[in-house]
């Protein structure tokens, strides 16, 4: 079938450039993400482009709604200064979306789901982490950048002392447990539908042709095959879906996370006080 994948999931060709394991690729994956990153920046390009032309489509419309709810979002989680995480997150998840996407579709190989590969999603994770490091220290300052590891900040220094071991852990963990989740939920998919495509194959070999029998296989393989082409459907659209859309809500709450102390140091914007109130003479 051409739904079904012909290699095991986690194999991927490799190519090496100077020798040494870390500068080893999977060229597999580079392409797969090539692939997905063009078809990323296409579309965005032709939304930009009707809505410059005053055409709004239904295509314009969805990704109006996203980006209203990515704004709703990132105002409950960081505040009103978190406008820049708009795009990075909006185009972290649609990014995420299409690579989750194309492998329902039967591309040939080496094109396979890119956030199979641990490689491309700890990268992006790391390039998520980063970026929070940067916001952090640019927000909190040098002090309140490391005032953050000593949290809780209700408890007395002593005793918040000895949360910086766990607060440091936390925070390496981050991508760790970013990459891994998205990483882990698309590979089992992948290793499913590979499964299952190996067991219609055994079932279908016991059947020997010729008998009987064989009659009752012919019937029942494409009905089964097709059963295991909707389960793909849900796997990919809507599981991939899910993954896309935690991705980049656990973005955005790092992203709080980030700002966390702002008001302990005195950094947080204060509303100021309401004008009084003039009295006027009758």
């Amino acid at each position: 079938m051409i739904f079904l994948a012909e290699v095991p999931p986690g194999t991927h060709p490799t190519v090496g450039v100077c020798g040494s394991w870390y500068c080893t690729f999977n060229y597999d994956s580079l392409i797969s993400s090539a692939v997905a990153i063009m078809i990323t920046l296409i579309v965005g390009f032709w939304v930009a482009y009707r809505l410059s032309h005053g055409v709004p489509g239904k295509l314009q419309l969805l990704f109006e709604f996203l980006i209203d709810y990515v704004r709703g979002l990132i105002r409950e989680s960081v505040g009103e200064g978190g406008g820049f995480i708009v795009p990075l997150a909006m185009t972290i998840g649609f990014y995420i979306l299409v690579a989750n996407w194309l492998d329902f579709f039967p591309l040939a190989g080496p094109v396979h789901p890119a956030n199979a590969d641990l490689n491309q999603t700890l990268a992006m994770a790391l390039v998520v982490i980063i970026i929070v490091q940067g916001y952090s220290l640019r927000v909190l300052g040098v002090g309140g950048y490391f005032r953050r590891f000593t949290k809780p900040f209700e408890m007395a220094l002593p005793i918040r002392i000895l949360f910086i071991p766990l607060n440091v852990i936390e925070e390496i963990v981050k991508p760790v447990t970013l990459s891994l989740r998205l990483f882990g939920n698309i590979f089992a998919g992948t290793l499913m539908v590979y499964l299952l495509g190996l067991l219609i194959s055994y079932v279908a070999s016991l059947v020997p042709t010729g008998l009987p029998g064989s009659a009752f296989g012919v019937v029942l393989t494409p009905i089964v095959e097709g059963l295991l082409i909707l389960w793909k459907a849900f796997d990919i659209f809507f599981v991939g879906s899910i993954q896309a859309f935690i991705f980049t809500l656990l973005t955005i709450i790092y992203f709080g996370m980030a700002r966390e102390g702002l008001e302990e140091e005195g950094h947080g914007t204060h509303p100021r006080p309401a004008p009084a109130a003039v009295e006027t003479g009758g």
